[in-house]
Parts: structure tokens; C-alpha cells; sequence
């Protein structure tokens, strides 16, 4: 079919769109790209003292493995564990719910000796989010918690994931930054820089603080 003169006119402005398009975007990745060489780190958030109800808070141990919480595989994650052991006595002191999580496969017998659950601690096995496909909210509701103290390893991971569902789902969200890592530093900066700066459905049920900061206090 013969092509009117208006209609060949306007495949020729879509061609040279396109062929802009394609010459200009590579350009605009790289100078995106670019442009974060230039950014200084923003400064570490505030951290904040905070005191939670024992009965009505559960502390959440994510992926803690030997097989890779080690000083070879994940220092930052070896160097943490005297920290998150001091925090895990405090807490089961005040009688306040653990609860353990795995990656798929895993097993909480892999848990790091000074992390290692007792009897009847309850675990869940997931991906970074440990709500998803697991019985974590069935557990949460049957002990009536209503904040969880976040610790585990990966930071951007589990600690990140599990920490904003926990959020959206209404729950307040402790974050001790000392008791979570990362395989460097920047991974948990930008970890805290998310819990404090991401959208106010998760940042405004999330206190950012340090393991020393956290008081454990019944209301009577």
C-alpha cells in the first residue's frame, strides 16, 4: 500500500527521535553514574535512647550462621557477636521473646555459640523479608509484641527488609546499629540512612539506636 506523503513525514521524526534517544541516554547513564563520584556520605543518623516493654517485645535474630559469620567470610559479623550476645542476655534476663531466622536451607544449629537458641525459641527460614511465606506474624500476634528489636546480618538484607515489613505492618521497629553488619561499613550506613529517610510508613515506626542505648522496663 503507497504510503501518503504526511505519514512517510512522520516516520522520519519518529526515526531521528529514536536515533537521538539512543545517542543521548548513554550519556545520561554515564553522567548519572558520574555524578554519585562527586557525593559526600551523608553523616551517620541520630541515634536515639529508647525502653521497651518486655512482655510486648521479641528480638529478632536474622541469618546469625557460623558458615558465614566468621572472621574469613564476614568480619564485621565475627566482630559484632560479643555485642548482640550481651543484648540477647539482657533481654531473655527480662524474659522478653527471641526469635531466630535462617535463610532457606539453613539451620538454626549453625547459630553462632553465643547466639545459640534454647528450647522453644522460635525460628522462621526466608529470604531478606522473614515475613514473607512464613509463620513470623502468626508468632508475633500469639506472644502480643508490639515492637521488635532488629539484629542480623546482612544489614541491606534481612535487617533492612524484615526491619520495613515489620514497619508496614504497624509495628515499632528498633534498630540497634551495633547489633547489625554488613560485609563493609557503607552497606550499614546506608542501611541506617533508609530507616531514617525512606518513606514516613516505615521511617516513623523505626527508632535507629545503639545496644546500650535500649532499657528494658515493665509497665506496672
Amino acid at each position: 500500500m503507497k504510503r501518503s506523503p504526511m505519514t512517510r513525514s512522520r516516520l522520519c521524526s519518529i526515526a531521528v527521535v529514536a536515533a537521538v534517544l539512543r545517542s543521548v541516554q548513554p550519556a545520561l547513564a554515564d553522567d548519572v553514574v558520574a555524578s554519585w563520584d562527586t557525593m559526600k556520605l551523608p553523616p551517620p543518623p541520630v541515634l536515639q535512647p529508647v525502653k521497651v516493654e518486655p512482655s510486648q517485645t521479641a528480638l529478632l535474630l536474622l541469618d546469625f550462621s557460623t558458615g558465614t559469620c566468621n572472621p574469613a567470610q564476614r568480619p564485621r559479623c565475627f566482630e559484632s557477636l560479643p555485642t548482640v550476645a550481651k543484648l540477647l542476655a539482657d533481654a531473655r534476663a527480662h524474659g522478653t521473646a527471641i526469635i531466630y531466622s535462617t535463610v532457606p536451607n539453613g539451620s538454626v544449629r549453625d547459630t553462632p555459640q553465643v547466639l545459640a537458641p534454647q528450647p522453644g525459641d522460635p525460628a522462621v527460614s526466608a529470604g531478606a523479608d522473614k515475613f514473607l511465606d512464613t509463620d513470623l506474624t502468626d508468632i508475633l500476634k500469639a506472644k502480643h509484641i508490639r515492637t521488635v528489636i532488629v539484629t542480623g546480618t546482612t544489614a541491606q538484607g534481612a535487617v533492612l527488609y524484615t526491619g520495613s515489613a515489620a514497619a508496614l505492618r504497624g509495628y515499632d521497629v528498633v534498630v540497634p546499629v551495633d547489633a547489625m553488619s554488613a560485609s563493609d561499613a557503607f552497606g550499614e550506613l546506608a542501611t541506617a540512612w533508609v530507616f531514617a529517610n525512606g518513606p514516613p510508613s516505615v521511617s516513623r515506626h523505626v527508632t535507629l539506636t545503639r545496644s546500650n542505648l535500649i532499657g528494658f522496663v515493665a509497665n506496672h
